[in-house]
């Protein structure tokens, strides 16, 4: 077992990540920025080096900070998180090269994941089924580019190879706007990603966002945790997600597992992992792969009784995994809401001193936070405070369980995501499972109007 751990980020996934080491009696090592000094994980932690000063770039982004801070602390390995270095190729291997575990897949894997064309590539190669598209970056031929996208049919969308998080793509309706379309998605991905590779597939109107929890060791092992959906999202960001997935039954939940759990096999991936998936009309379209832990991942954990992140510490100790697949049972339904320090109308962000903190709690509950009364949000990150999660024997009582966590929920100084979090869980078209990802925003936008 990794003898210390060294916790390349910050707030509720930093403070997870130090639980799961308590278990499994793995000794901690906090990383924190001057805007951090004061939080809980690096009060728990068993050592803190401060890398740097607020701003991520002088911190959490540091690589030589992180990398400096796991040597004078004789730790043997580093633990990503989500966000920040966690899916950085170059990152990994300088851990790596420096003699430390790198808590999640090696380096030249996350770099084919990373690149969107190599991914959809390496997924067709394993029976994963992808957006009908391009099949490979556009080029410069502007014949052959409306051709493609007159054989895909209309609309289209064009990706930026490297892009992510919701950046880096344009749907295009007509062949009248294709050239302009591509050649600005282009320019942007240039500028956002240093690559302005791009691709097209074929644009689905209606589809929900589901995806596929796997976990893999580096002895050949790979096992699917079943799915989760995540189709509530503003602006490409996810605001609640479910598991399972609505409407998913178990032949199908199998079927798709598994070819996400050989795919791991053949491209010999090591850790945690989720493949992301557009669903519409029965029909599963493989969009990407985030090659971490996801901020999601609770909603799996209630349901299946699997521990994640003692998964991933296990695997990155070169141990087999601790389940086969046959061990894997869905029970119940479990919903996640994440908790925002934002105005819920303008969704600004809101930092500030939370003056008065009340945690939800019941049967079925479960607050994944680092926050406190008297703690300080600092402006520099992301909004994210926490997260609500809910497990009932059935989809009906996890919901009714939320309900009531957002109800008892006490959040004061600041404002937050709560009142919208509130008004979800009472929307009839989610309470029916018949939403799309693009329920909440037109939901919002009916109610601006």
């Amino acid at each position: 077992m990794i003898s210390k751990l060294v916790i390349a980020n910050r707030g509720e996934i930093a403070l997870r990540i130090l639980r799961a080491c308590r278990v499994l009696d793995i000794p901690t090592v906090a990383l924190y920025s001057e805007a951090d000094r004061n939080a809980k994980y690096v009060r728990l932690a068993d050592e803190s080096v401060c890398i740097g000063p607020p701003p991520a770039a002088q911190s959490y982004l540091n690589v030589p900070a992180v990398i400096s801070a796991a040597e004078i602390t004789d730790a043997t390995a580093i633990h990503p998180g989500y966000g920040f270095l966690s899916e950085n190729a170059d990152f990994a291997e300088r851990v790596e090269g420096s003699g430390f575990v790198f808590v999640g897949p090696r380096p030249e894997t996350i770099r084919i994941m990373g690149d969107k064309v190599a991914a959809i590539k390496a997924m067709k190669e394993s029976g994963v089924p992808c957006v009908p598209g391009s099949d490979g970056p556009l080029g410069d031929d502007d014949e052959t580019n409306l051709h493609l996208a007159a054989k895909i049919g209309y609309p289209v969308i064009i990706k930026a190879s490297g892009g992510g998080g919701g950046k880096g793509m344009r749907v295009v309706h007509s062949e009248s706007t294709l050239l302009n379309a591509i050649s600005l998605t282009k320019s942007e991905a240039g500028a956002a990603f240093n690559n302005d590779v791009v691709y097209m597939e074929k644009y689905l109107e209606r589809p929900r966002h589901v995806e596929i929890q796997i976990l893999a060791d580096e002895h050949g092992n790979a096992i699917h945790l079943g799915e989760r959906d995540c189709s509530m999202q503003r602006r490409h960001q996810k605001v609640v997600e479910e598991c399972p997935a609505p409407g998913i039954d178990e032949k199908t939940r199998q079927f798709i597992g598994e070819r996400c759990a050989e795919a791991c096999r053949k491209i010999g991936y090591r850790g945690a992992g989720t493949f992301e998936f557009l669903y519409q009309d029965g029909e599963f379209y493989f969009i990407e792969m985030n090659t971490r832990v996801q901020v999601e991942h609770p909603v799996t954990e209630l349901v299946t009784g699997v521990d994640i992140v003692q998964e991933q510490l296990r695997i990155a100790s070169g141990e087999p995994l601790s389940f086969r697949q046959d061990d894997i049972k869905m029970r119940g339904h479990a919903f996640e809401c994440r908790i925002n320090a934002e105005d819920p109308k303008t969704f600004m962000p809101s930092p500030g001193k939370i003056e008065r903190y009340h945690q939800a709690g019941g049967p079925g509950i479960r607050v994944d936070s680092h926050v406190f009364a008297g703690y300080t949000i600092p402006p520099f990150y992301d909004s994210m405070i926490g997260k609500i999660i809910a497990h009932g024997r059935d989809r009906a009582e996890a919901m009714a369980r939320m309900r009531i966590a957002l109800s008892e929920m006490v959040v004061e100084g600041i404002k937050t995501n709560i009142p919208l979090q509130r008004d979800i869980l009472s929307d009839e078209t989610f309470a029916s499972g018949n939403f799309t990802i693009h329920s909440l925003e037109q939901k919002l936008e009916s109610e601006n109007a």
